[in-house]
């Protein structure tokens, strides 16, 4: 009897010693949305910015696209000069852009005429699981669906018209005792 008893509480020490490293879908998806809090997934683009020279009918589609962040408060945009060539249809616009101060969430690196900056960011959906497969008790293999957000930026691409509204990442997960689940980077 005192054997079983020993083995019994022996049991019991081992199984509440044990470390919880158990994870489900929806603990795999808090995790994964802690992540990105903190690393985003984004795509880039290069911006100029500057004196500007619009001659053509396809740089004025991209004046355009200037037009729409000033409106939007990203750039400021000053006309410097403009003429009208002679017996053309197309005119000669000089501009000088300059970045504002709402624009600077969305830039990564500025240079004298040029920045980088985040043309899509993409976020967690809802309507997609996250599909997980354990691995082992330790790690985990998490693979999400994120959707495509535009930033004011992302007519600035060279191709702005992509065939996917989203994209599908796969993260690994790694059990940590003190911190729990975590990206492995």
């Amino acid at each position: 009897m005192k054997k079983i008893l020993s083995v019994a509480l022996l049991a019991i020490i081992l199984f509440a010693c044990k470390n919880n490293s158990t994870i489900n879908t929806e603990e795999a998806g808090k995790v994964i949305t802690t992540y990105l809090k903190g690393n985003p997934e984004y795509k880039t683009t290069r911006f100029d910015f500057g004196e500007l020279k619009f001659n053509s009918e396809k740089e004025y589609a991209e004046l355009e696209n200037y037009r729409q962040l000033e409106n939007e408060g990203y750039i400021t945009l000053t006309l410097l000069s403009s003429k009208k060539k002679f017996l053309s249809k197309d005119s000669s616009f000089v501009y000088s852009a300059k970045l504002t101060q709402k624009a600077s969430e969305f830039v990564l690196k500025q240079e004298a005429d040029k920045a980088t900056v985040k043309a899509v960011t993409y976020e967690l959906t809802e309507e997609k699981p996250v599909d997980f497969s354990k691995v082992n008790d330790a790690t985990a293999k998490v693979t999400v669906s994120l959707k495509k957000v535009n930033t004011p930026f992302a007519a600035f691409q060279k191709n702005p018209e992509e065939n996917s509204d989203f994209i599908t990442k796969t993260y690994r997960l790694k059990y940590d005792k003190e911190e729990g689940w975590k990206v492995r980077k």
